[in-house]
């Protein structure tokens, strides 16, 4: 496999590596042909179109958060359209109907509001209910559907007994997890919900897959598809976002300066705010290439942002030199939660969009100027 030539990029730059992105897609794909289960792309995670075409060959569509992800999704991807929202806006919601095949409903409330319209659309769409199982192992609350007071999907306790017009259940509980915790959910899925089940068409077990992490168990997500398909005669979904673009990403940054405050400190071409905004939400370190923990190697640097906010560092990584101005950093798994969550916070440019395909080499797909921050604003 050809390596990617990060020299030869404008800094900042976002480098997604088609290659990679089909490895995680075959394995994906094999899971589908295994169990006849649909995977589709959780754009919410990646929404890099111009690399659509790589994907779409072998997942069956994508899933969307809004009206604008359900446009891009059905626009650029084909396949299946589906779409979960907390609550639909009237102004949106023809729309929707004219494009998504699988429309997601958190409360029964929207579903009555709604019901009608689908109804009478003059076109087939499939509308399920959010299910809470009350059970999740996600232990940051910012990312748990489950605790308590949460806004997502509907209890047990809450269903209603007409469910004319429902044809699937979805829950989305996982984030960033393995196998064993879907037996786990299951298991309460079931219990709570599973006399529900028998008279579905699909069940959608949602996003938080990590599916093509190194060490995920595939054979045990086999058999937990199986099992809810051949005991309950449903279609079963799954919609990672992650695991589509799971390590095929590359954030490329230049060294503008380094100044000592009782260690040295590296200021960046990038911002972790504004290009990589996970690192200060989760938190999260993300991998750097060639780097290690701090101590690990001989020099030992934080590493900051050019913004004016105090807090924009990505953490403090260790070098077999010292770094100096003009050094070029490559950070890891960056093709995910990036371009979709980015933002223009203190006039900051958006980082240059890069494709690398083994026969065609880097291509830059975009890059960004004065008016896009201009354009935002009024």
């Amino acid at each position: 496999m050809n390596k990617i030539d990060f020299q030869a990029v404008e800094t900042p730059a976002y480098i997604v590596d088609g290659r990679l992105l089909e490895k995680n897609a075959r394995l994906l794909h094999s899971i589908m042909e295994r169990t006849g289960c649909r995977i589709l792309l959780a754009q919410k995670a990646f929404s890099m179109f111009a690399a659509y075409p790589l994907l779409s060959g072998y997942l069956s569509g994508t899933t969307a958060s809004s009206l604008f992800e359900a446009k891009l999704g059905r626009e650029e991807f084909g396949g299946e359209t589906h779409i979960f929202s907390p609550a639909y806006k009237e102004s949106d919601f023809p729309e929707i109907l004219a494009i998504c095949d699988h429309i997601v409903f958190n409360s029964f409330s929207q579903w009555k509001k709604f019901q009608a319209q689908v109804k009478a659309c003059g076109r087939p769409v499939s509308c399920g209910i959010r299910i809470n199982p009350e059970y999740s192992e996600i232990e940051t609350d910012l990312y748990n559907p489950c605790f308590a007071g949460s806004r997502l999907g509907t209890k047990a306790e809450n269903f209603e007994e007409d469910l004319d017009g429902i044809c699937g259940l979805h829950f989305h509980t996982m984030c960033e997890q393995n196998s064993d915790t879907l037996i786990r959910t299951l298991e309460k899925v079931e219990e709570k919900f599973g006399h529900l089940l028998h008279g579905m068409k699909w069940l959608n077990f949602g996003g938080g897959h990590h599916i093509t992490r190194g060490d995920y168990d595939v054979e045990t997500l086999v058999k937990a598809i199986c099992h809810i398909r051949d005991k309950y005669h449903v279609q079963v979904y799954l919609e990672p976002g992650e695991a589509v673009a799971l390590n095929a990403g590359y954030l490329v940054t230049e060294v503008l300066d380094l100044v000592e405050n009782d260690m040295r400190i590296a200021i960046l071409d990038t911002s972790a705010a504004c290009h990589m905004p996970d690192v200060l939400e989760m938190p999260y370190r993300p991998p750097l290439i060639g780097a290690g923990r701090p101590g690990e190697k001989p020099y030992t640097c934080r590493l900051g942002c050019s913004t004016c906010l105090a807090g924009d560092v990505i953490g403090e990584y260790s070098f077999e030199q010292p770094l100096a101005p003009g050094d070029r950093l490559v950070f890891g798994d960056m093709a995910i939660y990036t371009m979709v969550k980015n933002n223009t916070f203190n006039g900051m440019n958006l980082p240059t969009i890069y494709l690398y395909e083994e026969d065609k080499g880097i291509q830059k797909i975009r890059e960004f100027g004065y008016m896009d921050f201009k354009g935002r604003l009024s």
